[in-house]
């Protein structure tokens, strides 16, 4: 059986990314080599979103092979022209390899990787985010990117869509239905499984550490509290929960996160005077399992997101969902009806009444969320293998 020498280009280590890494790694099919263009996210850093210093609390690059390559100038912030990276031309050459996988074609280091590795002669593989969900304007700017993207993917041999929005986006700009791969956009499901189970035992203390008395549905956001990310529209879709505008309603609120936006959803609860609301800061990824365990149901009402992982994530413990149409993730994660509610992005009323059909029938949402769980244990790094080698074999036309 071939053994095929797979490179990968990504900006810097993911902590989605890490286990899948270190599965791929494992497989005898592949033989994988990944290349950073930054190491910034191994210590502490400042995430413009959370507006705050983070560090990661799991391993970013044990268990597979990785490589910092050099760059010119700073590399401790991601755009277009940086990190500028080099030497890749000769690693490929050196290393033999037969494919190079780029994520995404957002760093002009990535798109001149496909062009050096095309004139090589060595087979290119996509993935990215975009997705036909996103909105588009029709500008000079959005016609000049159309183009660029043909020429680009006019180099790429294979993509691998992480999702239905993505797969139509490929075929959108002319990529044969062939030449697309599914490569699902999944998170560590066994990891979440277990951590939520570990959380189980818990849930009891952490209820009465955060003061939520037994008996009341807990609504949990977690992301970035930032504009694009919505969760005001969030706590005003929550106020409305409450029978006369004054009351409390008869659920709880949890709002995990940090960003610019912070300050003024407080104010707002503050001016609400109910005990109902609690903002909790940045958790993380450890930490999170807990708090999806504890909540009854998990809402993302975000304008333009490529994906939202955290829904992947929240699904492993089980849990009913709700999300915006502008999240990418709800073509294929989220039924509506069955295991939670798509609403129109910034209608406030649509997600009010969302909450209000999860929150006022216990049984149903928990039998939503045994649907969430049934639908994310097929949608794990398990596919992603599939889609991986299927593409592979096909690039490099092996039957």
């Amino acid at each position: 059986m071939k053994r095929w020498r797979l490179a990968y280009l990504v900006t810097h280590p993911i902590q989605y990314q890490a286990p899948l890494l270190r599965m791929i790694a494992g497989q005898p099919e592949v033989s994988l080599t990944t290349f950073f263009c930054t190491d910034f996210s191994l210590g502490p850093y400042a995430d413009p979103g959370f507006g705050k210093s983070i560090v990661w609390d799991i391993p970013l690059t044990e268990g597979y092979t990785h490589e910092f390559l050099p760059v010119w100038g700073g590399k401790d912030s991601l755009s277009f022209i940086q990190p500028w990276i080099y030497g890749l031309k000769k690693r490929l050459v050196e290393g033999r390899f037969d494919a190079l996988w780029v994520h995404g074609w957002g760093q002009l280091s990535h798109i001149l990787a496909v062009r050096t590795a095309h004139r090589l002669g060595i087979k290119v593989l996509m993935r990215g985010e975009a997705g036909l969900h996103l909105p588009r304007h029709g500008t000079f700017k959005q016609w000049l990117k159309d183009r660029l993207v043909h020429m680009l993917f006019a180099q790429v041999d294979g993509f691998l869509a992480i999702g239905r929005p993505n797969r139509d986006f490929y075929l959108r700009y002319g990529v044969p239905e062939e030449r697309v791969f599914m490569m699902p956009y999944a998170v560590d499901n066994a990891f979440f499984q277990e951590q939520v189970r570990r959380a189980v035992a818990g849930r009891e203390s952490l209820r009465r550490e955060l003061r939520l008395k037994p008996g009341r549905p807990v609504v949990l956001y977690a992301s970035k509290m930032i504009e694009r990310k919505r969760a005001g529209d969030l706590l005003e879709a929550f106020v409305r929960l409450s029978p006369d505008g004054r009351a409390e309603p008869p659920a709880y609120l949890l709002l995990i996160g940090d960003g610019d936006q912070r300050p003024a959803l407080e104010r707002r609860g503050a001016r609400l005077g109910w005990d109902s609301i609690r903002f909790l800061g940045f958790k993380n990824q450890t930490e999170l399992p807990a708090y999806y365990d504890l909540c009854d149901v998990f809402v993302l009402p975000s304008v333009a997101e490529p994906w939202g992982l955290v829904v992947n994530e929240v699904m492993n413990a089980g849990r009913a969902v709700i999300v915006s149409d502008e999240v990418g993730c709800h073509q294929d994660l989220v039924r509506n009806g069955v295991n939670g509610y798509v609403f129109k992005t910034g209608n406030v009323a649509s997600l009010h009444a969302a909450l209000a059909k999860v929150t006022s029938d216990p049984s149903d949402c928990e039998k939503m969320g045994r649907e969430s769980l049934a639908i994310i244990n097929e949608w794990s790094f398990r596919e992603d293998l599939f889609g991986l080698n299927q593409a592979l074999a096909n690039v490099m036309r092996v039957v």
